[in-house]
């Protein structure tokens, strides 16, 4: 289990306090039951997180640069990997529908690091590899120094691109009807463009949608590219960006969200603050942190991304959802990167664990 339980905030235990008055943890995990016969469809970029483990051993004699030794390295499929192999851990049903570079595809590691229950569809794109974001760490303390990006950087519409687009969205098109829910992992890199946003809308059954801030879309990928919406989830940073300002009252802009994608339920994660949910019947709710120890936030907001999409769907009370989504959380910055996925056990386990520390 990676969240530490050895601490629980008192706001947390206030919270779980006045939950419990009104549902049973066991009302939560009975909706999350019924996420096994969903199908599940996840649209978005294949990539692989690499970790070079080092130490450093000073600055260089030649250069005024950080030096340091190489001790071991290790791979993770992340972006839409992760959140396919998340919802798997849920859902019996998971189709995949990705792009990989056809130079350094990585798809011998793919297919082998996604769950059985993940049955993935493969484009490729020529004279690119597939997304790899290679971190620098120091090993202890665990701290990341350095991130490189390696990916096609052309972001304009050339002949190929337009080809690649078209065969995207019809194989989209055709996929769509077989499936539930469609989790749009978009991660900005190019891979959901107007034409797979505008059939995302208007033909997936229910829809949630993440856009996500990185440094390659940086003020590119917001989440008003997309007309519609069931569930939304993404960081305060970025539905901040959305509205271009960093002081704004953040219910304000949920509202204008909502009502802009007709998106009725948003969760909005806040990092060491929790959560803050929104419903169009039951209103805001606002969800603390359960842990204040921290391995790794990469891959944690995709981890709550996919688990929550499956309480919206089955429309898990908006308390419960939250209790959810920041356990899944808590659970995911305790774990090295994409290393492992939210399982259903491990996290009905932590939940009772949660309900039985409150107590104490």
């Amino acid at each position: 289990m990676g969240a530490d339980l050895s601490y629980l905030p008192p706001e947390a235990r206030h919270y779980l306090s006045e939950l419990e008055s009104r549902h049973a943890i066991n009302e939560a995990t009975q909706i999350l039951d019924r996420c096994r016969e969903l199908k599940v469809l996840v649209v978005g970029e294949a990539i692989i997180d690499e970790y070079e483990y080092c130490e450093t051993i000073g600055k260089s004699g030649k250069e005024p640069i950080l030096a340091a030794r190489y001790v071991s390295s290790e791979r993770f499929a992340g972006g839409s990997l992760a959140v396919a192999n998340h919802a798997a851990g849920f859902c019996d049903h998971v189709g995949l529908l990705t792009f990989l570079g056809a130079s350094n595809s990585h798809e011998e590691f793919i297919r082998s690091s996604l769950s059985s229950a993940v049955q993935p569809v493969f484009l490729y794109r020529d004279n690119a590899p597939t997304i790899t974001k290679r971190r620098f760490v120091e090993m202890y303390p665990f701290q990341k120094l350095f991130e490189v990006y390696i990916m096609d950087c052309d972001h304009e519409r050339t002949a190929d691109s337009i080809t690649e687009s078209r065969a995207f969205s019809s194989r989209l098109r055709q996929m769509l009807p077989e499936y539930d829910i469609v989790i749009a992992a978009d991660f900005g890199h190019g891979m959901i463009g107007t034409d797979a946003v505008e059939i995302l809308c208007s033909e997936a059954r229910y829809l949630a949608v993440n856009t996500q801030m990185n440094a390659d879309n940086r003020g590119f990928n917001t989440i008003s590219k997309y007309s519609r919406a069931d569930y939304i989830c993404f960081s305060e940073n970025e539905i901040r960006l959305e509205a271009r300002s960093r002081s704004r009252e953040i219910k304000s802009i949920i509202l204008e969200v909502a009502e802009k994608l007709s998106c009725p339920r948003i969760l909005v994660t806040q990092g060491k603050r929790g959560s803050l949910g929104y419903d169009r019947e039951e209103g805001f709710l606002e969800v603390p942190a359960f842990t204040a120890r921290i391995v790794d936030r990469v891959g944690a907001g995709d981890a709550v991304f996919a688990v929550s999409a499956l309480c919206a769907r089955e429309k898990m009370p908006l308390e419960l959802a939250g209790l959810v989504a920041n356990a899944v959380g808590a659970e995911a910055v305790g774990i090295v990167a994409n290393r492992s996925a939210i399982q259903r056990a491990e996290l009905f386990d932590y939940l009772h664990a949660l309900r039985d520390r409150h107590r104490e």
